[in-house]
């Protein structure tokens, strides 16, 4: 749907912060998102977290909300079951949708099942004995290491060794019970942003440290993006295989597929991101920006996607 005039939106909440492990990404993606909203002409209005938004919202004070919250709580489907319940309308992907993406196994395994392709991996469950011999057996080294419901690279470290391996689950079960040991991809890292049902162009990740963790990403300034990063069949065959990861496991309106590429040209799904960051620094905008959207214009078209039906 496209929206000429801002006051079709009503009183907007930009919902940000919150309490999660991404919060500080999420203040600074909030005041950004907030920023070009209003410099549009929306009437909006920044909220910190849930509990402050339920209340306004039960307050009749807002008529949608744009959803900038990362991580737990924002990003997994609880907030958008509660904006359901009280028939809010938002940005993003809904319930099913936010809920399978946070769970990065359960994501791997509907995609298996389509037959997407996304590397082998392991999975430990809180219960689950660690036997470092069996996984490198089945998965060899190196290995990479995340909690299955965190977001930024929160988490997740790389496993050159045994030694390596064992302190990396030990890290990744602080922040989750389930924790996945996936083969690691020796490559070049991609990520294809969507935007309403469009694929923008895909953006090559070069971490001058070698590894796109929580630092490369927010606190570096040597990581390199190369948009296009790649080009051709090659980039069109990428756009595909992410547009048909992102609407298999229920995600829609915008967000972004994250996808390694081996030495032979062959392409992995890694995950999916339902509400990704808004930073000076962030992938969505520098794709949009290729694409010939700038970040107010991109800000619109993703508070636009609160008017379609929720997955």
């Amino acid at each position: 749907m496209s929206i000429q005039d801002a006051s079709r939106f009503g009183r907007v909440a930009v919902v940000l912060g919150g309490d999660s492990a991404e919060r500080e990404v999420s203040l600074k993606s909030g005041a950004g998102v907030l920023a070009a909203l209003k410099s549009r002409g929306v009437d909006a209005h920044g909220i910190d977290g849930i509990p402050a938004l339920l209340d306004a919202l039960r307050a009749g004070h807002f008529a949608r909300v744009f959803n900038i919250l990362h991580g737990r709580g924002g990003e997994d489907g609880v907030l958008q079951g509660a904006l359901d319940a009280l028939g809010v309308p938002y940005t993003g992907s809904g319930v099913l949708g936010s809920a399978l993406t946070m769970d990065k196994i359960r994501t791997k395994q509907v995609w298996q099942t389509l037959g997407l392709p996304t590397a082998a991996y392991v999975i430990l469950r809180a219960r689950d004995a660690v036997d470092i011999e069996s996984m490198v057996a089945r998965l060899g080294l190196p290995l990479i290491v995340k909690p299955s419901r965190e977001g930024s690279t929160v988490g997740i470290q790389r496993a050159f060794t045994r030694e390596e391996l064992a302190a990396a689950i030990t890290h990744a079960r602080e922040h989750d019970a389930e924790v996945l040991v996936e083969r690691y991809i020796t490559g070049d890292e991609y990520t294809v942003s969507m935007l309403a049902g469009q694929a923008l162009p895909v953006i090559r990740i070069v971490p001058a440290s070698g590894f796109y963790d929580y630092e490369a990403k927010y606190l570096r300034n040597d990581t390199q993006y190369i948009c296009p990063g790649i080009e051709g069949e090659p980039a069109r065959e990428m756009q595909a295989q992410a547009m048909a990861a992102f609407e298999a496991v229920g995600a829609s309106g915008w967000g972004r597929v994250d996808v390694m590429r081996d030495r032979d040209g062959h392409n992995y799904l890694i995950e999916v991101n339902t509400t990704p960051g808004m930073t000076e620094k962030s992938l969505v905008p520098k794709a949009a920006r290729e694409a010939g959207i700038d970040y107010p214009e991109l800000c619109w078209r993703i508070l636009e996607t609160s008017f379609k039906e929720t997955a």
